[in-house]
């Protein structure tokens, strides 16, 4: 989460002790004539003498909220009326057509009695709790807020920024994401939020709670981005810019780093991200960096292209072997430099790139068997690092994405069209790393940060091999790193240092689900468990419990993931929605290709 002591709420939450502190004797006056406040220490007219209460005792520990609502449509003299037929908070939320009941009104008022019905929800808020999942009534009011309407450069527009009362100051990033309508059930939702809800890192967009309402389910990470890498790569903002020139290089280094250590973080718990790529990095008005998106959610639709994704992905995601032989396709492809230093900056081509005659729409077909998702995430990591580093020596942006599909265009209707993604351009690829060592060369002697540059490059384009079993594994990349910014670039202490022991968390505690009846005064129902046949791949399943939610129906509980664990790893947390192999999007649910749940090791079960 993003914490800023400059932003506060500025809506009126009133939570449970909220209304305590608020309905006193004297707030009760003040909305009352003389003679109503003399009438509040009556015996209370009902009971037939049974009771020694008065009105003032019955509002105080029965009716504050009630009290408050009328309070609000300027009636608050009807307090007396009300408590007289024995209404209290516990009947609350009131029924639409039994609010005529409470009588407010000599004659029948229906604006006002939609008016109560509405404002109910303001006084019957149930907050959201870290962890916690909560279903929503379409009528009850979320107690939260958002932060501004400014859309963050470079961001899908179905991401805001959200405050929420009870953490002043602190800035939540919201993913929206319609339920069914082609895309997900609740079900699904709920699977996919239990996936990551343990997913913690200081560099990831976590999981903090989610909702669902009116049809859309909600999730809040921690971290609110201000601006991406995608818009960083166009606009340079001030927050970077105001930095001291010297500090500014450092921080691209230690992004860099950072980075690395969060893949490794990842990959580590059996995890990878599946669609990394410059809008998926975020930063926050300090500079911090992290990764979002690991719901995977594009809201495209389904047959929707997305360039970024298409650009940035590793050559396999998109292209299948052109024989039944896989060796054309898997000739392990080097980038050798001449010398045996990796600072020299003169490079030679030896790598095999894949068919490059098919479309970009070969999105549909079958990818290369056996894919190993954590491999993929190498590749779009090592095409981010080579942003960051032409950022570093000022080539970067449009002349590198010109230079790329500068050998390379698409036929399609209309003329042709540039092909700048990765890896359909390695040769063009190569060829840049060779001018950002000779950049890098001559900018040495200013500043130490540019020693490291050679080298990292040399690990890039071990990362950016078409064959995915070359490219190195994260925690090699992470130790590598280190040694890099250390050793080379003067960094004595970079921000991530993190040792991981290749243990595999998987705290997968089911999520708290918040429910609740519509009226107490109507018929109540109890939750009931009905079991749930296997959902998705072959050999994994789920269950699920129900529960009544506030419109009496049944609400699925979260399901429990499924772990299946192969002799060569770790249990993997895998996908259930549709086949593992599959080179779209099966419903427009995640990016093409994002295999960002799915471990390597899990596909030769399978």
């Amino acid at each position: 989460m993003t914490t800023s002591p400059n932003r506060r709420h500025s809506t009126m939450w009133w939570d449970d002790d909220t209304i305590e502190r608020t309905v006193t004797r004297m707030f009760v006056c003040s909305h009352l004539i003389p003679e109503e406040i003399e009438r509040l220490d009556r015996t209370l007219g009902f009971g037939d003498g049974l009771t020694d209460g008065t009105y003032w005792e019955w509002i105080e520990q029965k009716a504050k909220k009630i009290f408050l609502i009328l309070v609000e449509l300027k009636v608050p003299d009807q307090i007396f009326g009300v408590i007289d037929d024995s209404w209290d908070d516990e009947d609350l939320p009131i029924a639409r057509d039994q609010v005529e009941r409470l009588a407010l009104t000599p004659t029948r008022d229906n604006k006002l009695e939609q008016e109560f019905y509405e404002k109910q929800f303001y006084y019957l808020l149930r907050p959201l709790n870290k962890g916690e999942h909560v279903i929503y009534k379409d009528s009850e009011v979320v107690p939260l807020e958002m932060v501004d309407k400014k859309h963050v450069p470079g961001q899908p527009p179905f991401f805001d920024k959200v405050m929420l009362p009870g953490y002043p100051g602190t800035v939540f990033s919201r993913v929206k994401m319609p339920i069914g309508g082609g895309y997900s059930s609740q079900e699904d939702f709920l699977f996919e939020v239990n996936g990551i809800r343990n997913v913690q890192n200081d560099h990831l967009a976590s999981y903090w709670a989610s909702y669902v309402q009116q049809g859309y389910g909600y999730a809040l990470f921690t971290h609110a981005a201000d601006y991406t890498l995608k818009g960083f790569l166009t606009t340079t903002p001030a927050c970077f810019k105001n930095m001291e020139k010297k500090a500014r290089r450092r921080q691209v280094m230690e992004w860099i780093h950072c980075l690395v250590d969060t893949v490794c973080f990842l990959h580590n718990r059996g995890l990878s991200h599946g669609n990394i790529k410059p809008s998926t990095i975020l930063f926050t008005s300090e500079n911090q960096i992290f990764l979002s998106d690991l719901l995977g959610y594009t809201g495209l639709d389904r047959n929707s292209f997305d360039k970024e994704s298409y650009d940035y992905a590793a050559p396999e995601q998109w292209f299948k072997p052109s024989s039944p032989s896989t060796s054309s396709f898997h000739r392990r492809g080097t980038v050798s430099s001449l010398t045996a230093s990796p600072e020299s900056p003169n490079y030679i081509t030896s790598r095999s790139t894949p068919d490059s005659s098919q479309h970009p729409m070969a999105m549909m077909h079958a990818p290369t068997p056996h894919l190993s998702p954590q491999a993929a995430d190498i590749f779009s990591l090592g095409c981010i690092i080579l942003d960051l580093l032409s950022f570093l020596v000022k080539k970067h942006g449009k002349p590198f994405a010109t230079h790329r599909a500068a050998k390379h265009k698409t036929p399609s209707r209309g003329g042709a069209v540039p092909d700048s993604s990765f890896h359909r351009n390695l040769s063009q690829v190569e060829s840049w790393m060779t001018q950002l060592v000779k950049e890098a060369q001559k900018k040495e002697k200013d500043d130490a940060v540019f020693k490291g540059i050679a080298p990292m490059l040399h690990i890039v384009e071990h990362m950016l091999s078409s064959h995915p079993t070359d490219r190195p594994d994260a925690q090699d990349l992470q130790t590598r790193m280190y040694k890099i910014l250390t050793d080379h670039c003067g960094i004595l202490e970079p921000h991530c240092v993190h040792q991981y022991d290749n243990g595999w968390d998987f705290g997968m505690a089911s999520l708290k689900l918040d429910t609740t009846d519509t009226n107490r005064r109507g018929s109540g129902g109890s939750g009931r468990h009905y079991p749930r046949n296997s959902i998705g791949s072959r050999g994994s399943g789920r269950s699920s419990g129900s529960v009544q939610d506030l419109q009496g129906q049944e609400t699925f509980l979260v399901p429990r993931i499924s772990r299946s664990r192969s002799s060569r790893g770790p249990p993997s947390i895998a996908s259930s929605r549709g086949p593992v192999h599959t080179a779209a999007s099966r419903e427009g649910w995640r990016a093409p290709m994002a295999f960002w749940n799915t471990d390597s090791r899990m596909m030769a079960t399978r």
